[in-house]
Order: C-alpha cells, then structure tokens, then sequence
C-alpha cells in the first residue's frame, strides 16, 4: 500500500473569472440558460483535468456551484421557502437564484459568513414542511468525471449535522424533528451512490471543529450510526477542517472509515491527540497539511517532518495527504501573476501550486524523495528569502508597537458627554439617514480608472473625472433628502486594497481573484511586511465633497480588523501584532482628516465577526486584542468628532458587549436579510450608543418598499431608544447600479420621515 494525494475541493471560478461572467452573462440576459449549463460544465471539467494532471489520487467532485453549495443543498432537499412558489418537481434555476438573490416580488434568502472565512454562504430556511430529493447532485457529479474524463472520483457532500446548524427556522427543541426530515434524504443519496459502485464520499463536518456540547456530539454519534447503517458498503471519509476538533474520541470511534484533520489551523491540538489518545487502526487518516486559506509557499522539509512525526502513530500507507481545507479560499495559479516582486513570487502557493506540493509530499512518503529533493531546497530558501526581506524587520514599526500604551486606546470623554457635544454640532434630526460609504462604481469608472492605471489618461483627467462623480452624488443626496453624506468611494477598487496600496508593507497580484459571496470575487492584497503609514489616503476626496454641502460628510475608513481578516496575511508573527501595525498607520489617517475639518468618520470593521476563533475559549483573547486595535485606531479624536463603523452579516448576540467595547458613536448593522431578527439581541443587552439597523439588502437587485423598510424600523424601535436610531441600508451600493439605489434610497428616505413624524406627534402628545 502506499500514500494517496487527496483533493477537498477546488476554486471554481476559473482561472479568469469565467465563472462569474457566464453567471452576469446570464443574469444580464446577455446567454440562455442552455448556454450557461454548457459554459459551467466545461468549467468544471478544465478543473478536474488540472487535478488529474498533476497527479492527484483522489479527486473531489460536487464541490462546483452555481452560486453557493449550502444553497445547493438546500434545493437538492426541496427545502425552499414557501414564499418562492416552487410547486415540487425539478428546481429551476430561476427559483434557485431568487433564494440567492431575490427577485422583483420576494426577498432573497439571509446570506452569512462560512465559519471564520471571508466567504458567504445561503442560509437554509426549514419551515418544517415534507422535504424530498431533488435531484442526487454527488450522483450526478460522479458520473460526470467517471464518463467524461475517466475519473474514479471522490464525491463531496456538506454533511448533515453541519447543515442542521447553519440552517434556521426551527428551535433547540425542534432539532429531532428536523433530523426526521434530513436523515432520510442523505440516506437516500448515499445508497444511490453505493449503487453506483462509488468508492469513498468524503463528507463536510466543519462544525466537529467548533464548540459543541457533549449532547451535540451524541447527536452526531446517532446520525453517522444511522447513515452507516444505510451504507455499509460506502467508504466514509469524514472531513473536519478550519481548527482542531472538540471531542476527538468521540470523533474518532464514529463508524466511518476515513477522518481528515486540519493540520495547520488546528496543528498543535490536533497532534496532541494524536500522541496523546491514539488514531484506530481501521481507518485512513486525512492530513491536511497545506494551507487551503492562505497563499504562502510551504516549507516541504517541515511539513515532509511533520508527517513522519504523524507516522509514528499512523502509518503513511494509511494516509492521505490533503489540504487544510477546500483551496476555493485561495486564487487558481501564480502564473498570473507577472508584476510581483521574485522573491515575493517565489514564496507564493495558489491552488494549482499547492496541487503540486501535496502530490510532492506524497511522493516523498512512498519512497520518492530524491527526485523531489531540489523541490525540497527550494522551497526552504524561498521560504528563508522571504524572512530576510528588509520590509519585514524594520525598527521603526516594531518600536511603534512596543510603545503602545492604555492611554492610546481611550476617548478623552465618556459616550454621555460626546452624545451630548456630537447633538450640539450636528443638530441632526430623529432617525437620521445616512448610507454606508459607496456609491454604484459603473463601468464608465472601471473603464476610466484601467485607462487610468494603464497611463492613458494623466492623473489631472482621472482626478477630475473622481470629482465630476463626487459631485453628482452629492447633488442626488441632497434631492433625496439624506442627512449625512458620503462622497461615494469612486476613487476605490476595493475597501481594502485601496488602503493597502497606500500602506507599506502590502503588495498586490494581477488575477489572485477568490469568491466572496455570489459572483462578488475579491483580490486580496497581500501583508508581506511590516505595515506602516506613509501619506493621507483619503484626505483629498472627503474635502472636496464636504466643500459641496451644507450636511456632514463621513469620511470613510476600513478598520485594522477588517484590512487583517480581507487580507491574505504574513504567517511568520502574530494577527495581533499586524492588527497593531494597521491600527497606527490607520490613526494617522484619522488624525489627517480631522485635522481637515472632517468631524464625522467610519472605520469599518464588518470583518470583525468572522475573526472570531472557532473554539469559544479563544474569543475573549482575540476580542480584546481587536477592540483594542479598533480603539487605537479611533481614540484620539475629539470629543465632537463623531466616529462610526459598519458591520454585517453576523450573529451580534454573541460578542454585543464586544461592539459596545469599541465605543464607536454610531454602529451600522445589517437586519434585512435577517428579516429583523437581529434586533433580539437587543433584548438581553442594553446597547447605550447610535445604532444604524440596516433597513434594506443591497445585495439584491430589487427595490424594496416604503412599508418594508418601515416594518424594520418597527421592529428597531421595540427594542431601540429613538433618539440612537439611525436608518441606513445594510452595506456598501458599490455594486448596484444607478436606478436601484437613488429608488431604494428615495423609498427610505420616504420611510425615516414617516416614522420620524410619527414619533414627533408622539413626543408632542406627552
């Protein structure tokens, strides 16, 4: 027997985005249906040949989407909220992109962070009604490689317990009853694939990784007793990743023939158990090894020792070597990439990279090691050059951070005496509006700002064209009626990679392009060095618009916490001291603009959330040192300056007293998609500060109306004082085109002014 290279999943968004431009292709009209599914499948294939090429023994298939595999999921069960019309039967792809991204009638499903990633899954709705199997999506796959490239593959499938958690609509209580809905279906689905003569399926258990309660762990040992039972001839390949897992004993007696362990994210506690308690003798042990989550190139000598240690226990012919995770958080391929800095090259892994170093890793396990030995060499000197980089040992930045003290991270007054300071400045009405920094970037400003990067235009013309957009945004402001402005971040890419082109110690790729949520792919930039400040970023653009009006402009900053987690990040010191790097250079930023007479600015930290460890025990640790960083970036201002952020997408009643500790003025959060939910957590703490609850989803391309928006300030002010109510939408309107957002703005303009007036005969009757 030998060792066996393994595949979790890999990024299918194409080496060029062709993913995300047959799906705008098609949502624009521009192809058919028929054109999409045949674009997609080529896609796919391309993707399942690279891995074949490069030699991996099991290759994971149904781990392509359209759009989101939690969604998928969810419509392979027929578990489709009433409100989308679906009759039974086949699930047309017009049903599935409404839940993704709502239509003209109905509003999309909640969209929220997978784990502690940067990307965006569909929340499954169970509204406990008769569930059925669509369509066997592993089957499907399976055939497809098998009878199109001849590969015995390794179908890939979210597992159920992973599923029940991530889903919504039910209670605590009603978790058996859901289980009676689920188990049944996935039963289903693995005896078509023992049918079928598959081999192994490997299933998704992320949530192993988290924090779960013994009687959690008993319900995950019913269920793979249950699902083994209705198999007994398919091979499971049980896979956890993103953190150790919670009860390795546990874990490892579930009747399943193969576990996969992250072995970067959880390294040291998932080697202690191993040392520590064992690993059976019946079962293949996953090894992921390579980072799937970040970019930077292995050092094959370590990881080639650490398998050794690993073999001690379990021996290499009952290993597969594997990434950390699914590699659809990293970009396709460094060959892209031509302007990079060689030594910073050559220390960086993408997918089709890291393809290599696991089939490397491999080899050396199965006897093969002389002839990746240069392989070896080379990649511990890259690994060694890129340590000795001048931009990673500078004195003054460590010098920064060794001076920080607990005066840098305090407000020179209590939230009361600003509150009142801030109400004198600004005399803003009840329910003020406001929206949240950007403003449509059309293709008119894409295409002048490439003209612009490629020399075609002068940096006179590109500044004059940035203006020509401020002001017309500040001209629809005003006809709106909003009460706080923002001058639209035209001049920006990114919300962090604008910031990090200003910032030392960053560099940036060509085509380093990962999913985000949807076809929203983001280009990380990348931490390499020690980040420091070097010249005001956004200085000129927030005077300018502020010139234009009477009404405060926010100028608009992304926070340290929220550059960290966008980020792809140096490996070699701690995310807290970057945190610190980023937090200094951003507090001169600050300082710059309030010295411009900018007397409103956010730092938006709408990463904050997803940074949270996996393991409850860690929050506190990792919470302490980002309000931290969040409150040097902000403490030194004013008392009449008014600081802001913005956040979405998160569970907020887990860490509310850790937002309150930021001390922001104001916090923009999202509801809509949450349909108002969020505002519970206001009921178990009492939140003292501005609150901006996001009253409608900009992820959508439907306006929503007057009487919606209206409902969710509603709600707000159930639980919300209105003198600290703000109305804003959930995010950023980068990505919305003009019509929508001036009609969705207009409608809730038209529903603040509603409620406000409301409230004002109210106070008027008392």
């Amino acid at each position: 027997m030998t060792t066996i290279s393994s595949m979790l999943g890999y990024p299918y968004i194409g080496e060029n985005r062709e993913w995300k431009r047959s799906l705008e292709a098609f949502w624009s009209g521009n192809i058919g249906e028929e054109q999409l599914v045949d674009d997609m499948q080529k896609l796919r294939l391309v993707h399942l040949q690279k891995q074949q090429a490069a030699g991996i023994d099991k290759i994971a298939v149904g781990d392509f989407t359209f759009y989101d595999r939690m969604l998928d999921t969810a419509v392979m069960f027929g578990m489709i909220p009433e409100r989308y019309d679906w009759q039974g039967g086949n699930v047309p792809l017009s049903t599935y992109f409404s839940m993704a991204r709502g239509n003209d009638d109905v509003v999309a499903c909640e969209m929220t962070k997978w784990f502690d990633t940067n990307y965006h899954y569909i929340v499954p709705e169970f509204e406990n009604r008769k569930l059925s199997l669509t369509e066997n999506k592993p089957l499907n796959a399976y055939r497809e490689a098998k009878e199109l490239l001849g590969i015995e593959s390794k179908p890939v499938l979210i597992g159920p317990y992973t599923f029940l958690k991530l889903s919504k609509g039910y209670s605590n209580n009603e978790t058996p009853a859901f289980l009676l809905h689920l188990l049944p279906l996935y039963e289903e689905i693995l005896k078509e694939l023992s049918a079928e003569g598959v081999q192994w399926i490997q299933i998704d258990e992320p949530i192993l990784s988290t924090s779960l309660n013994q009687d959690e762990m008993k319900t995950v040992q019913e269920i793979y007793k249950q699902l083994k039972t209705a198999a007994p001839e398919l091979k499971f390949m049980l896979q956890t990743y993103f953190d150790s897992i919670e009860w390795y004993k546990e874990t490892v007696e579930l009747p399943v023939d193969g576990i996969g362990f992250d072995f970067v994210h959880g390294l040291q506690k998932n080697v202690s158990n191993i040392k520590t308690l064992g690993f059976p003798a019946d079962k293949v042990l996953g090894v992921g090894i390579i980072d799937g989550r970040n970019i930077w190139r292995a050092n094959l000598r370590e990881k080639i020792d650490l398998v050794h240690t690993l073999s001690s226990v379990v021996p290499s012919e009952r290993m597969w070597i594997q990434p950390s995770c699914s590699l659809q958080h990293v970009p396709v391929t460094t060959r892209s990439e031509q302007a990079l800095e060689a030594t910073i090259k050559n220390a960086l892994s993408f997918a089709d990279e890291k393809l290599h170093e696991i089939r490397s890793i491999t080899a050396s396990l199965n006897g093969d090691e002389e002839a990746i030995l240069a392989e070896i060499e080379d990649s511990v000197a890259a690994c060694q050059r890129l340590s000795e980089l001048p931009e990673r040992n500078r004195e003054d930045v460590k010098t920064a951070i060794h001076n920080i003290s607990t005066k840098d991270s305090e407000r020179n007054l209590p939230f009361t005496k600003r509150k009142e300071a801030q109400q004198s400045a600004f005399s803003l009405p009840l329910l003020p509006t406001t929206t949240i920094g950007s403003f449509p970037q059309t293709p008119e400003i894409r295409r002048t700002r490439t003209k612009w990067r490629k020399g075609e235009i002068t940096n006179e013309q590109y500044e004059a064209f940035i203006k020509e957009n401020i002001q017309s945004w500040i001209d629809i402001q005003e006809e709106i009626g909003l009460d706080v402005f923002v001058h639209g971040e035209f001049e920006r890419t990114d919300m962090v990679e604008y910031f990090g082109e200003k910032l030392d110690g960053f560099t940036f790729t060509e085509k380093a392009w990962v999913v985000s949520y949807g076809s929203r792919c983001v280009k990380p930039p990348v931490i390499y060095g020690d980040v420091a400040f070097n010249q005001p970023m956004t200085v000129k653009e927030s005077v300018y618009a502020q010139s234009l009006t009477d009404k405060p402009v926010k100028g608009m900053l992304t926070g340290p916490v929220t550059i960290l987690n966008w980020s792809f990040v140096r490996n070699d010191i701690s995310l807290e001291e970057v945190a610190n790097q980023l937090a200094l250079a951003l507090r001169n930023e600050v300082a710059a603009l309030e010295s411009a007479g900018i007397h409103m600015i956010q730092v938006d930290e709408p990463a904050l959330r997803e940074g949270l460890p996996l393991k409850k025990e860690r929050w506190n640790d990792y919470l302490d040192w980002a309000v931290n960083a969040f409150r040097i970036t902000t403490a030194a201002v004013k008392e009449t300056t008014q600081i802001h952020t913005h956040m979405c997408y998160c569970d907020f009643n887990d860490f509310i007293d850790s937002i309150s500790a930021l001390d922001a003025d104001v916090i923009s959060i999202e509801t809509s998609r949450s349909h108002g939910e969020l505002v519970h957590a206001f009921n178990e703490f009492h939140y003292d500060k501005g609150i901006g609850l996001g009253v409608y989803d900009i992820h959508s391309p439907r306006v929503p109306t007057t009487d919606e928006m209206a409902s969710i300030i509603d709600k707000g002010l159930e639980v919300l004082s209105p003198d600290q109510f703000w109305v804003n939408p959930d995010c950023g309107l980068k990505t919305r085109n003009h019509e929508e957002t001036i009609a969705s703005l207009h409608n809730m303009v038209s529903a603040a002014v509603q409620k406000r007036e409301q409230l004002q005969v109210l106070q008027a009757d008392h």
